[in-house]
């Protein structure tokens, strides 16, 4: 889908300023006016491209959206792009916690998305800090440079899963480009084996796989 076939948009979460997040698609086709919400870096660059409205956010910010008695905290959350002392050839990123209350709802619904990040046992402080997860969209390809894991892979995905316990789990970010590939000598899909891991550990979720184009519901029965 391209931003002129996408809803009215009311804010954009951005994990980073990497081209498989945010290329020049969106760079040339998206309304300035937008806002942004992203990490401070990411927002400085926005900004030197005419997106007025990007704001950083360091982990644990949040900020608050309203519309039509519908009220929105996003809060930054951490993650961690490359393992050591590799974190410094790659950009910061964030991860976010959209909480949504909505008029006559006697809880909030919280979607935790959760960027390009390896697994860290400390992401467990999402579900400890912003509470219960409703569902979690999950970030994975297994992506390796330099011989390093910069994405999660099926393993590291379904330990995710088993840490944040969401309610419903949808995988993104895995069939993009040919550094998403599962680990030799038995390849499947990075998709494939997160299933294959999940199913294998009794992962405490429901996953729903979704194509491009495609729409799955993420409220609540």
């Amino acid at each position: 889908m391209q931003p002129a076939q996408l809803p009215r948009l009311d804010a954009v979460a951005l994990s980073h300023l990497h081209g498989d997040h945010f290329d020049r698609v969106p760079r040339e086709q998206l309304d300035r006016d937008l806002p942004v919400l992203t990490t401070p870096a990411a927002a400085r660059r926005l900004g030197k491209w005419g997106f007025g409205n990007a704001a950083g956010f360091a982990p644990w910010e949040q900020t608050t959206l309203t519309s039509d008695g519908h009220r929105l905290v996003v809060t930054a959350v951490p993650g961690r792009h490359a393992p050591g002392i590799a974190q410094a050839l790659l950009p910061p990123v964030m991860g976010s916690v959209l909480e949504l209350h909505n008029p006559g709802a006697s809880t909030p619904f919280r979607l935790y998305i959760t960027g390009d990040t390896l697994y860290r046992p400390w992401l467990r402080d999402v579900r400890d800090r912003a509470g219960e997860i409703d569902a979690m969209v999950i970030h994975l390809g297994g992506t390796r440079i330099l011989g390093m894991t910069v994405t999660m892979d099926g393993d590291q995905g379904a330990q995710l899963v088993e840490l944040i316990e969401p309610s419903v789990t949808v995988p993104v970010h895995h069939d993009d480009y040919r550094v998403f590939r599962s680990p030799l000598p038995a390849p499947r899909s990075p998709l494939q084996e997160f299933l294959d891991e999940c199913h294998d550990r009794s992962a405490p979720t429901t996953i729903w796989t979704v194509a491009r184009g495609e729409r799955v519901p993420l409220g609540r029965e």
